[in-house]
């Protein structure tokens, strides 16, 4: 009963306390736009306001009771102490929540905890508990710092080294030092599919003793007179020398300033202007697109690959995948936004291969991670976009892969066939001919499949989930998936007008449902036929309006349904049920906002929408820019009637990779009602023919 109080105490006592640091010394243009509680609360998006910077696979955050899926609960307010690791807006209750910290009065390892206030920005964490206690976090890459003030003396602070979100701990080594405990941990990460080690070292100052409380658990204790205490805490995925060597004499104000520097960049690379409410949701959402994959290499390329290994490399090596999720909005938005990320994640991704790729977590992960299945579209993304990938070096291991892919059941088949298409047009780019025209016969046998289980909609099952042993859709939301061929999907759907009657039903019947990920391209295929106009007010209603959502991940159609607006500026986000995984569900507002869809992973194509500011730039570190600009600019108009690149007018709805990234000036003109005629000339729509014998 006590802890069913707390909570609803901290409904009411939390409320109405601010969101974000403001403090001058770290505030800026930009970092005040962002909103690190959006997504907080419930699931709701399943995201923390913990102390991180980008792609760094330490973030320091509260812990709370209870707790969502990255250790933090907005409403909560019992706190059980700090954690240093997750991975944010995942599934199966998440996965992190390594090395909790918990400052405690009078030795007594039971403090309550209770939050009296907290804010926080990019790159730093700050609560005020009722006890008096203070607690203040930063990171940079692999390094953070605690700040912990008390109300008196008798200050310390309570280690549990195998705290882990859900009892995914395994296995723990250590060393006590005079003013140190050094070692590794080992937790099973999300789904409980594998493990990752981190190795790390925590310095204490103003301590007097570590002493053992209880087996992996220790408490610090600081002098009678003391009334603060600090951590420094260095992470490796290599070894413990590397961790201590991230550790710094540095300030907590000073590593918080340099944190808000390197975040005012990234999130610079993309400027807007327009309503200051949709200003603040773009940067609070794609802050969230700029968490993960976690940089894991070493200064000098040192990592450790998923076979256990310890490997150099040439390159920056990245972990922390969600690929199943993220290649369809957050890879695609790095790989136009941020080239010097992506190229080195597309190599990471390519070296899985040589060492025994699984598509979940392998037994040797570096850090937090979830799937990897579609991998290899994400490799033929990249190189279509003019990023290198060494196709002979893990061709066989590539082969393997596709040629364990399942097909028993209707969406693994679809799944699988885009696979196999991937690996065809690879094949091609390494001239092997003749193994590139089976995997394509391979990948177009998906039309038995379709004809199948997805051609009647007469059945009862069509709009259940689960049903005929898919995962997380219906058959009306799967059916669509055939990104690489919607060409062939068209016919097979018996033409145009049969084609666009279906997706209008779609629509009006409320089968979309942006909960989950598998019907997630699916608002964009009007603009692979006769009336793209479609695709912009979907795009805008999904985006800003209200929308009706009949599905969730936890039940069929019609049962509780929502009526609202999926995307909002705070705790409780998104619908029920819809978690961020990994960046991507911000990262699809991100890039519709900016007037940009990606229209086939796979293909470096992009379909042009309406942005929802007047201005966009892209802004690279090779010094050129692209510039998106609505000439005749209204909040309320999401219809596109012409477009002019670099002064030529275009009557196609998309654009390239290429044309974009050389930089120069798009302008969109945008009404209140569709220009019918505006992009079905020269429309880009996917096709994918059989190969000769």
């Amino acid at each position: 009963m006590k802890k069913i109080l707390v909570l609803g105490l901290a409904i009411v006592t939390v409320a109405c306390q601010p969101l974000r640091n403001n403090s001058a010394n770290l505030a800026s243009s930009t970092l005040e736009k962002v909103n690190v509680f959006l997504g907080s609360s419930g699931d709701h998006g399943q995201m923390s306001p913990s102390a991180s910077s980008p792609f760094n696979m330490m973030s320091i955050g509260p812990q709370t009771y209870p707790h969502i899926h990255s250790g933090y609960e907005h409403l909560a307010k019992e706190f059980l102490g700090f954690t240093h690791s997750r991975l944010e807006g995942v599934g199966c209750l998440g996965s992190g929540g390594n090395l909790l910290i918990k400052p405690i009065l009078d030795g007594d390892d039971k403090t309550e905890l209770l939050k009296k206030q907290e804010s926080a920005s990019p790159g730093i964490y700050k609560v005020t508990f009722e006890n008096g206690i203070q607690a203040q976090m930063s990171v940079k890459q692999n390094f953070g710092l605690h700040q912990y003030e008390f109300p008196r003396k008798g200050a310390g602070l309570h280690i549990d080294l195998s705290h882990a979100f859900v009892n995914r701990f395994v296995a723990e080594a250590h060393e006590i030092g005079t003013k140190s405990i050094s070692g590794w941990i080992d937790t099973q990460t999300t789904c409980d599919k594998g493990i990752y080690r981190i190795y790390y070292v925590l310095e204490f100052s103003n301590l007097v003793t570590i002493i053992k409380t209880a087996d992996h658990q220790y408490r610090i204790t600081a002098p009678e007179d003391a009334t603060e205490m600090g951590v420094r805490v260095g992470f490796s995925s290599v070894s413990t020398a590397f961790a201590k060597a991230k550790i710094e004499v540095i300030s907590l104000k000073e590593l918080a300033s340099q944190t808000a520097t390197v975040w005012e960049h990234h999130l610079n690379r993309i400027e807007v202007d327009g309503e200051k409410d949709r200003v603040a949701l773009f940067y609070s959402l794609l802050y969230r697109g700029l968490q993960a994959p976690f940089l894991v290499s070493e200064t000098n390329s040192t990592y450790k690959a998923i076979d256990g290994s310890i490997q150099k490399s040439t390159s920056p090596i990245y972990s922390g995948w969600a690929i199943w999720d993220n290649y369809r909005e957050q890879l695609p938005m790095l790989s136009l936004a941020y080239p010097e990320r992506f190229g080195p994640i597309v190599n990471s991704i390519a070296n899985l291969y040589p060492y025994g790729k699984n598509n979940w977590a392998t037994k040797y992960e570096s850090s937090p991670t979830v799937r990897t299945e579609h991998a290899i579209v994400v490799l033929l993304d990249g190189y279509k976009k003019g990023y290198p990938v060494n196709f002979n070096a893990i061709k066989d291991s590539l082969i393997a892969e596709v040629d364990r892919l399942e097909y028993n059941a209707p969406d693994k088949a679809l799944e699988s066939s885009y696979d196999s298409w991937a690996l065809s047009e690879i094949l091609k780019i390494t001239n092997d001919s003749v193994l590139s025209a089976k995997y394509l016969n391979k990948a177009l046998e998906y039309k038995h499949y379709w004809e199948k289980d997805f051609a009647d909609l007469s059945q009862k099952d069509i709009d259940k989930m689960p049903s005929r042993g898919m995962y997380q859709g219906t058959v009306w939301q799967y059916r669509w998936f055939v990104p690489f061929d919607v060409s062939g999907l068209k016919k097979l759907t018996g033409g145009e007008t049969p084609f666009l009657n279906q997706l209008d039903q779609f629509f009006a019947e409320d089968n979309y449902n942006h909960a989950n990920q598998p019907d997630l391209q699916v608002p964009g295929l009007y603009n692979a036929s006769s009336q793209p106009w479609k695709s912009q007010k979907l795009f805008r209603n999904i985006m800003l309006d209200t929308v009706v959502q009949a599905y969730f991940n936890d039940n069929s159609k019609g049962i509780d349904s929502y009526i609202g607006r999926i995307y909002k500026n705070e705790p409780q986000a998104y619908v029920r049920t819809m978690d961020d995984d990994a960046g991507t569900m911000s990262s699809w507002f991100v890039m519709r906002s900016i007037g940009l869809s990606p229209a086939n992973i796979g293909s470096p194509i992009y379909y042009l929408t309406a942005p929802i500011f007047e201005s966009v730039k892209l802004n690279w570190e090779n010094g050129k820019s692209f510039h998106i600009q609505v000439s005749n600019y209204n909040k309320e108009y999401f219809y596109v009637q012409s477009a002019q690149l670099n002064g030529q007018p275009i009557y196609r709805n998309w654009l390239t990779q290429e044309e974009i990234s050389k930089g120069g000036t798009l302008i969109l003109e945008t009404a209140a009602v569709p220009n019918k005629k505006w992009g079905i000339e020269n429309q880009w729509i996917s096709k994918t023919t059989e190969a000769e014998d």
